[in-house]
């Protein structure tokens, strides 16, 4: 039987022959998987680009693309970049902005999904003893909320956002302080990604990544991960093994 032919999920049986068991023994070397939210565990792309885009309209700023924001580094700071990039004119401070904006995005929670392929993927990593954590720029409100909507919570050992790090992404507390709450070496760390800033983050906290793109186009942005995916089904385990 071949590893590459193997997917995470329920029905995963480690193969007999001798190479492949080599494998599995390597792969176990690998002890926590810590996932970035937004984008990566949630497909709400569509939903926070028309998010900072309403907030935009609003401040005379009209922009063409369905993302207008730079991923991975956190809502107040993509307004800081904003305001210098468009030049805008309000008495509103960043903070205030994006407060406003989290509030256009939980309006449209209902219509959020998990990504495919995560729940499988989820329940083969614990099958092996693997530890889960989250590491995600976003507010513990938002989260809480997802948490709420997705029922997710349960497959979080632990859980670390933004507010809990001097520096947001591509700053690599975020993913150290991840892996410190597991008691884990950041060596024996996969993070698994969305966004360049955080695959940065990732890569100077000494972690292999793997970046998931939303489509083939967004993969070229993604291109210093170890390995890019379009789905995490695409995440097997010798997919891990074959990151070294």
């Amino acid at each position: 039987m071949n590893l590459k032919d193997e997917s995470f999920g329920g029905n995963f049986r480690p193969p007999n022959d001798c190479a492949s068991e080599g494998k599995i023994r390597q792969l176990m070397k690998l002890s926590a998987v810590i996932f970035d939210l937004n984008g990566t565990v949630v497909a709400d792309e569509d939903e926070y680009g028309e998010a900072f885009s309403k907030v935009l309209r609003r401040l005379g700023v009209k922009v063409n693309s369905h993302y207008p924001h730079q991923g991975g580094i956190g809502v107040e700071e993509n307004w800081r970049i904003f305001r210098e990039k468009y030049n805008i004119k309000t008495d509103k401070t960043n903070s205030e902005l994006a407060v406003e904006t989290q509030q256009e995005y939980l309006k449209l929670i209902p219509r959020i999904t998990l990504r495919d392929g995560f729940e499988n993927l989820i329940e083969g990593l614990r099958s092996t003893g693997i530890k889960i954590a989250l590491a995600t720029s976003n507010t513990w409100n938002v989260v809480e909320r997802l948490f709420d909507s997705l029922g997710i919570e349960k497959y979080f050992d632990s859980v670390t956002t933004g507010e809990e790090v001097g520096e947001k992404k591509p700053n690599p507390e975020i993913f150290e302080i991840a892996s410190d709450k597991l008691v884990v070496s950041p060596n024996e760390c996969l993070v698994i990604e969305d966004s360049s800033a955080g695959i940065e983050a990732a890569k100077f906290a000494g972690m292999k990544v793997i970046a998931i793109a939303r489509d083939t186009l967004y993969k070229k942005e993604l291109s210093k991960a170890d390995l890019v995916v379009e789905n995490l089904s695409e995440i097997t385990p010798n997919a891990i093994y074959d990151l070294g």
